[in-house]
This record gives structure tokens, C-alpha cells and sequence, in this order.
């Protein structure tokens, strides 16, 4: 995983492969980097996902809650549409914005 700072408010964290319980020392890591650099807004972004379990989606809320306890606000994009559905079915979109693509959320950042 890689973080990327967009401006003084936002990081990019870039999945690429598996996410499952096996990823969450990368992914809290990632996490750790991006807060450090200040981000309040936090972008996931999944177009390199090959693969996520339900480890992965446990990780996931472990993530959404560190980043509400520190005021920081989720977005996501680039999920395929099979991903979209869980994220549906598991109510993740109820606490992180999903977008079609980077700018937007980005964008929506900014505002």
C-alpha cells in the first residue's frame, strides 16, 4: 500500500492486491503514515484490490473506527461493482462516501 498527501488535507492510500486479517500491520501502517501527515480526509483507493474476505472488511471498520476517534472523514473509489454490493450489504457506505473516481473525492475534500 502506498499513501500519497493531495494538498494540507488529504492522502491517498493506494490498495493494491489482497486485503484480508493478513493485511491490517500494511494497512494500519499506511494509516499511521497518512495521519501523521495531517490528512483529516482519508481516500481509499481500490483500484489495484484483487481481493478482499471477510478479515479484510473486519479490517476495514478497525480503520473507519481509528480514523472517527482521531475526526477524520472516509471516502473510497475505484471498487468494481461486486465490491460496491458488499460494501452495500455490510453498510459500509453509510460511513464511507464512495466515489467514482479520485477527483471527486477529492474534489469533495476541498469544499
Amino acid at each position: 500500500m502506498h499513501v500519497r498527501q493531495v494538498g494540507d488535507r488529504a492522502a491517498v492510500i493506494d490498495i493494491k492486491g489482497d486485503v484480508t486479517a493478513a493485511s491490517e500491520p500494511v494497512l494500519m501502517s499506511a494509516y499511521e503514515q497518512a495521519d501523521r501527515q495531517g490528512a483529516r480526509r482519508l481516500v481509499l483507493n481500490f483500484r489495484g484490490l484483487e481481493y478482499m474476505n471477510s478479515g479484510g472488511i473486519g479490517m476495514l471498520v478497525t480503520f473507519l473506527i481509528r480514523a472517527n476517534r482521531q475526526h477524520q472523514e472516509l471516502a473510497a473509489f475505484g471498487l468494481s461493482a461486486h465490491y460496491r454490493e458488499i460494501f452495500e450489504l455490510t453498510r459500509l457506505d453509510e460511513a464511507i462516501t464512495i466515489y467514482d473516481d479520485e477527483r471527486s473525492a477529492l474534489s469533495d475534500a476541498a469544499s
